[in-house]
């Protein structure tokens, strides 16, 4: 494709975090918004300046000059989104995760074939500047051999609206799972998830639990990688636990090993074999790999950005991670590297979560992820 890639974002609450960043790259119009509500559709069109606005996501599909939509819907209405994005021949960056069944994974996987575009799921884990700086040292040979990953997503979703209570915590896992698999792909050539055993544990309220029949307070899994040795476990909360938001991930290298993190705030930490004992753990400050990024748009990859948006934006962009998405994205889009991930990929990566809430609810059976 020629540029500008003709962007148009689906959903204006965290959506709205990608409006400036699309408008500043050089690669990318950002050519509409969508959202269902008319006075939130208007108030954020009206502070970024954007003429083309759709409350029918049905439209804006039937729009042939928008190119790509970038949906940051609610999680139900992911794969039904993306599907009809597909089908309408639009490339397509969705928010995790990507679907709630492996049905609906299956058909997303075939219908990215069929149409022959772009299909990324946006996992901010796997761009933050935490998770980048640790790839950049495994891939340096800093680690040495990897022996063992663990990631754990823990948030409290008491108060949250609409289809959140009572949410299977695995279905929503891919911020955990993601940096597991990630670490271990090469370009063109995923690590892939192959089986998935899950144990629930604890139990929700009584009036939470019918709303997906799920019971677990708290769900870990342990999973295998095809055509690695390495094994992983991966811990999701998300209802009665009292735990600070947290994402975490840990690499236990043979000569190195990674923490990230214990408190919400902190500083990585290293464990460096061969030191005396008190000398092994060490923080370290991470860079923020801007210049990875066009000049326009480095600047997004810190803390909010412009106070004059404030109400539209939401924090510190995930690590620094919206803008490395965006790019890769739309250089995806543009033939020049592959999507991370791709439709294939990011089905694994979710397919994980679904799996392991599976096996939890048949009492820890061990469960083949399904080849996408």
């Amino acid at each position: 494709m020629s540029t500008p890639i003709r962007i148009a974002i689906v959903g204006l609450g965290f959506g709205s975090e990608f409006i400036p960043i699309y408008q500043s790259h050089p690669d990318a119009e950002l050519a509409a918004i969508c959202q269902r509500n008319p006075t939130s559709l208007n108030r954020i069109g009206n502070a970024f300046n954007i003429k083309k606005r759709y409350t029918s996501y049905a439209q804006l599909l039937e729009d042939p000059n928008i190119d790509a939509v970038h949906i940051n819907s609610p999680i139900p209405d992911h794969a039904p989104m993306s599907l009809a994005a597909l089908n309408a021949g639009k490339h397509v960056a969705c928010t995790v995760p990507m679907a709630t069944t492996i049905d609906e994974l299956l058909a997303l996987v075939a219908a990215q074939r069929k149409a022959r575009k772009t299909y990324m799921m946006m996992e901010t884990v796997v761009y933050s500047r935490e998770y980048l700086f640790v790839k950049d040292l495994y891939d340096r040979a800093v680690l040495g051999r990897i022996q063992f990953l663990r990631g754990s997503h823990q948030q409290d979703m008491d108060g949250w609206p609409n289809y959140w209570p009572g949410l299977p915590p695995m279905w929503y896992a891919t911020h955990c799972v993601s940096p597991c698999l990630a670490i271990l792909s090469q370009p063109n050539n995923p690590a892939l998830a192959q089986s998935v055993t899950c144990h629930g544990s604890g139990r929700i309220r009584e009036d939470l639990i019918p709303l997906y029949n799920s019971p677990f307070a708290v769900q870990s899994a342990t999973f295998s990688i095809k055509n690695h040795d390495v094994a992983a476990e991966v811990t999701r909360s998300l209802f009665d636990t009292a735990r600070q938001y947290r994402e975490s991930f840990d690499v236990t290298g043979s000569r190195v090993s990674f923490e990230w993190q214990q408190l919400d705030g902190d500083d990585p930490v290293l464990h460096i074999k061969g030191l005396p004992e008190n000398q092994i753990p060490k923080k370290v400050k991470v860079p923020d790999y801007a210049a990875r990024l066009p000049e326009p748009i480095r600047k997004f990859t810190g803390a909010i950005h412009d106070a004059t948006h404030l109400s539209f934006l939401q924090g510190a962009g995930h690590g620094g991670s919206h803008p490395h998405l965006a790019h890769n994205f739309l250089q995806a889009v543009l033939g020049n590297q592959p999507a991370f991930p791709d439709a294939p990929t990011s089905a694994n990566w979710t397919a994980v979560g679904l799996c392991a809430h599976d096996s939890a609810m048949h009492d820890a059976r061990p469960t083949l992820i399904p080849a996408f």
